[in-house]
């Protein structure tokens, strides 16, 4: 089986531009890279550098009015990879800018974040702490644009996610035992109006020592688009939230102690308000999160965290399946399952399997450095 390298680990520390700083010039290589990814994505869909550049600024003033702090870091990152604000502006906000740009050109969404996530509640956990995971499937390329940062915060606790080189945050967890996953979600309220790019949110949900305070970042800020993401405490509870970009749908751990979602809604009173406008680009959702649900219970004893890889190993319907391969080169779904990411909040660990459709090696990253 081939091997693949494990995604680099880059610590940061100090005040947000300096922070940044460390972060660009440590990361400088991988930052280019996602900067070219999206570029030419946006390229390929007939806009020019200049446009490319303008749909990021749009962003900013939403962003330094809500979140002053990240800009810094970003001006920081910019800096430190020797780059302009507005391209790693582009890295955060991609999502969004994708999806501005496909309207624009009037181009079908073929290539969105796909994900199949999944909380464990301590009644279900053999250890009797939470588990939390996810796959997380999109390009193929992010292989190699993919990194693990840690950064040291002197304000809050401290955080590890696992990113997008340049990126803000993606799925993470802090010195609090806050966790947080997120998976694609589309309705008919997307991009009426500007909101605040999905990794921002994620990172400040992140910055909390609170749990409530975590659950009012991704339940009330505004969005350009829909999201669902997965918050879990290590103090033993986990929410969904299926968000529109103007309203959240909270869905609590089920009678078995399980949160599983892929990349349909779920909440009755969402079903009733909104058009799901997913399906097109990704019906196997609907049989993903059940797949990984019935691995789960079919257990019929508490769980591990090799319970939770088994399960997000399913390759049911592939290569439309819980655990993508590499590569697909069809009209709906994303490339692969790039990560296979599992925390454990309250030791802070976070394992993570590039390509786990055909690597089935891990490494484990640490939040307290000491404890590898």
């Amino acid at each position: 089986m081939k091997q693949f390298d494990n995604f680099p680990l880059i610590e940061i520390s100090g005040p947000p531009m300096e922070r940044g700083f460390q972060y660009g010039e440590q990361a400088k290589e991988k930052i280019n890279f996602s900067i070219e990814l999206y570029s030419k994505s946006l390229r390929d869909l007939g806009l020019k550098k200049d446009e490319i550049l303008n749909l990021a600024k749009d962003f900013l003033p939403s962003i330094k009015d809500w979140a002053p702090d990240l800009i810094d870091e970003m001006r920081g990152i910019a800096k430190g990879a020797s780059v302009k604000l507005e391209e790693i502006i582009l890295i955060n906000a991609r999502t969004e800018i994708l999806q501005l740009a496909e309207r624009k050109s009037n181009f079908e969404d073929t290539y969105s974040d796909g994900c199949t996530g999944a909380f464990i509640m301590p009644k279900l956990s053999e250890t009797g702490e939470v588990i939390h995971g996810q796959n997380w499937d999109w390009k193929e390329e992010c292989i190699d644009n993919s990194i693990v940062v840690r950064i040291l915060r002197d304000n809050g606790p401290d955080v590890l996610t696992f990113t997008e080189a340049g990126g803000v945050a993606r799925s993470g967890l802090n010195s609090n035992g806050i966790s947080i996953t997120a998976n694609y979600l589309k309705c008919d309220r997307d991009y009426a109006n500007l909101g605040i790019p999905l990794p921002f949110i994620r990172r400040k949900a992140l910055e909390c020592r609170h749990y409530s305070d975590a659950i009012r970042i991704v339940a009330i800020t505004q969005k350009s688009g829909a999201n669902n993401m997965i918050l879990g405490s290590s103090e033993g509870m986990g929410i969904n939230f299926e968000c529109a970009p103007d309203e959240s749908f909270a869905i609590l751990p089920d009678d078995d102690g399980l949160i599983v979602h892929a990349n349909h809604w779920q909440h009755i009173a969402a079903l009733s308000k909104l058009k799901d406008t997913g399906i097109s680009w990704s019906p196997d959702s609907f049989y993903r999160d059940y797949k990984v649900r019935e691995k789960l219970l079919a257990k019929k004893k508490t769980l591990t965290v090799d319970d939770l890889k088994e399960a997000f190993y399913d390759d049911f319907g592939a290569p439309f399946s819980v655990c993508i391969p590499p590569y697909q080169n069809t009209e709906t779904d994303p490339g692969a399952t790039v990560a296979m990411i599992i925390m454990q909040p309250s030791s802070g660990i976070m394992e993570i399997s590039p390509f786990p459709a055909i690597n089935k090696r891990s490494e484990k990253y640490y939040l307290d450095m000491t404890e590898k």
